[in-house]
């Protein structure tokens, strides 16, 4: 716009020729039109600056409003607005996919957004935080759940779960509990220890004596058992 009203001026600065009369004094209607378009252009910037600047202030003071979202507006606006935010020590962002639907939303800065809401702004979705924050807890639960199930599933499979799990019933809780950490220790060798070997055999021994006993008890009950029918 400014390079044409140049343009009209230095046409105008030439010496008139015969029947130019009527065209220098259009040129000149022309030029003065343009000069007040460029006025009023200038001037609504500083109205809606200065209008910017209040609304901004007004939401600053105002304790119970963490964000405040702004009707489209074009792209001059835009930038003023974001130009307010900034020097005012707020957060501002654009939404909107075309030019006619972009709009502004100003954050106060201990309010600012995070990456999951604003990605729900730049899809034109709403932002529920109680959603949010029941999606969070949700995927945390799934976590905890996962991880559980993973130390469940290595502690069936440890050697020194299944060890105590088996011997404790021979030779106690304590030193089943014992044998296993001592197992679960030199595993990384790739040696069983002498104690191990020792402990090894003193089971085999006890399982052994069981069997035997349990034999014995047999035998004593059927000697018992034969005898009474003899008399």
């Amino acid at each position: 716009m400014a390079d044409l009203l140049g343009s009209i001026l230095s046409s105008m600065e030439k010496p008139p020729t015969v029947g130019d009369q009527e065209s220098r004094r259009k040129a000149r209607e022309q030029a003065a039109r343009m000069k007040k378009m460029q006025e009023d252009e200038k001037r609504k910037k500083a109205e809606f600056r200065k209008r910017m600047e209040k609304e901004v202030s007004d939401f600053i003071q105002d304790s119970g409003l963490q964000k405040k979202k702004y009707s489209p507006m074009g792209k001059i606006e835009r930038s003023i607005l974001h130009d307010v935010a900034e020097v005012a020590g707020l957060t501002s962002f654009s939404f909107g996919e075309d030019e006619e639907s972009r709009y502004v939303m100003i954050f106060k800065k201990e309010f600012a957004p995070s990456d999951e809401e604003l990605e729900a702004y730049r899809k034109g979705e709403e932002w529920d935080p109680q959603k949010a924050e029941e999606r969070r807890r949700l995927k945390e639960q799934a976590v905890l759940e996962e991880q559980e199930a993973s130390q469940t599933q290595a502690r069936a499979s440890s050697p020194s779960s299944n060890y105590r799990d088996k011997y404790s019933h021979l030779i106690g809780t304590s030193a089943a509990k014992d044998a296993a950490h001592t197992l679960q220790a030199n595993r990384a060798y790739g040696c069983v220890p002498v104690a191990n070997k020792r402990d090894t055999r003193s089971i085999e021994e006890a399982m052994n004596e069981i069997r035997a006993k349990k034999r014995q008890k047999r035998e004593e009950e059927e000697h018992g058992a034969g005898g009474s029918s003899s008399s």
